[in-house]
């Protein structure tokens, strides 16, 4: 009998059927997995295991002043303050500045309830780095924004206009891209515009007029530290 089932469920045709919905729970177990591992442990455990709020810390010098935009309930913006002379956090949702706020917070930031997409960045003071972690996949429009930041931004430096990346990579796993050719929801977020590939963020950075320095893969997202040109076209 069992080898008749298992006969059964190896046909081509039995796979057909079943293949797309078994990538649909997948996909859905992954998102039930972060609601239950916040659940469980109170934050998120990628936060402890990724350590990606680390790795943005050592890439900054201490003293500079920081735009963290997307800054959610703070914790990337606090970690930054104890080496910055100044963070700005800027949140389109108004509940994560007030968790943000609630946590603690610090004489050296300032948080901004606003959307970046039509934010006045001119109104803020001189800053060396802009940080968008797990952000720019958010926005449909990312070379104009870009280009938006690196013009109206008040630069500390202007021949060193410096952010930092961290973005998601559609090639992060097989199925993924498995998902995609069958017509599924690949995304491992259902807001994001586009996940990437290393040539295709690189590309993106370029039409930004923004040339990436150093990258790194971790867990199947890129990290990279870059520097935009004087006057993107």
């Amino acid at each position: 009998m069992r080898r008749l089932i298992r006969k059964i469920i190896y046909t081509r045709s039995f796979a057909r059927l079943l293949i797309k919905p078994i990538l649909k729970m997948h996909s859905l177990s992954y998102s039930l997995a972060d609601v239950f591992s916040i659940a469980f442990e109170g934050i998120h455990p990628k936060h402890r295991i990724l350590k990606y709020k680390e790795w943005f810390l050592e890439q900054i010098e201490p003293g500079w002043v920081i735009l963290d935009i997307g800054s959610n309930t703070g914790g990337m913006a606090s970690l930054l303050a104890d080496k910055a002379g100044f963070v700005y956090g800027i949140e389109i949702k108004k509940e994560l500045i007030q968790t943000a706020e609630s946590l603690g917070r610090k004489a050296n930031i300032e948080y901004i309830n606003a959307d970046a997409l039509n934010f006045d960045f001119s109104r803020l003071r001189k800053v060396d780095c802009v940080i968008l972690s797990n952000v720019l996949e958010h926005i449909e429009n990312r070379v104009l924004f870009l280009k938006n930041i690196i013009k109206t931004l008040n630069w500390n430096y202007p021949e060193r206009k410096m952010f930092l990346f961290r973005v998601p990579m559609i090639n992060r796993d097989w199925i993924v891209l498995y998902k995609k050719e069958l017509g599924l929801d690949y995304r491992s977020d259902k807001t994001h515009f586009v996940e990437y590939t290393l040539d295709g963020f690189q590309d993106e950075l370029r039409q930004s007029g923004i040339q990436m320095l150093h990258y790194e893969i971790r867990f199947g997202e890129i990290y990279s530290l870059a520097v935009a040109a004087n006057n993107p076209q």
